[in-house]
């Protein structure tokens, strides 16, 4: 049986996601990363699809 996850699950797992790739960028030591900066995008624009204000979890 497939159970959905409700939209608290999805903020949540995708805030998760969000922070691990904020992590990500500053352990790269300033290091430019293409594919790093889109998903970073992406997963800011799924957030503010969901209501999300990244601004306050930015690093």
């Amino acid at each position: 049986m497939v159970q959905e996850m409700t939209e608290k699950e999805l903020i949540t797992v995708t805030i998760d996601r969000y922070t691990d790739l904020q992590q990500i960028k500053k352990a790269n030591g300033g290091h430019e990363n293409e594919m790093l900066d889109y998903l970073i995008k992406v997963t800011v624009a799924k957030l503010s699809s969901l209501g999300v204000n990244v601004e306050d979890i930015t690093l």
